[in-house]
């Protein structure tokens, strides 16, 4: 997928249309440590030479989202749209 560099978007911050220039924003490291759920999950797993319950085969993503921000040329501030989308090719058109 091929999307342009700079783009002319709706800025919420100046509340016009200006031209928008456009991040690929790479996944970061969790902030905060494991869930509840996920702590429960890993004391089951705890004294087990290997999985506790049927193997969870098939639950991997066929692809990572991909995170675009939106720098406004204006006001200079960033925005999100959506929360990303699964691609498996992505670059910036010339």
């Amino acid at each position: 997928m091929k999307i342009p560099k700079i783009q002319r978007r709706y800025c919420p911050f100046c509340k016009k249309h200006t031209e928008h220039e456009v991040t690929k924003v790479s996944v970061s490291k969790k902030k905060r440590s494991l869930a509840e759920g996920q702590r429960r999950f890993k004391r089951a797993l705890k004294g087990y030479g290997s999985f506790p319950r049927p193997n969870p085969k098939g639950r991997s993503k066929p692809t990572k989202k991909v995170d675009l921000r939106y720098r406004c040329k204006e006001c200079g501030k960033q925005h999100i749209i959506g929360k990303g989308f699964r691609v498996k090719r992505f670059e910036f058109a010339k």
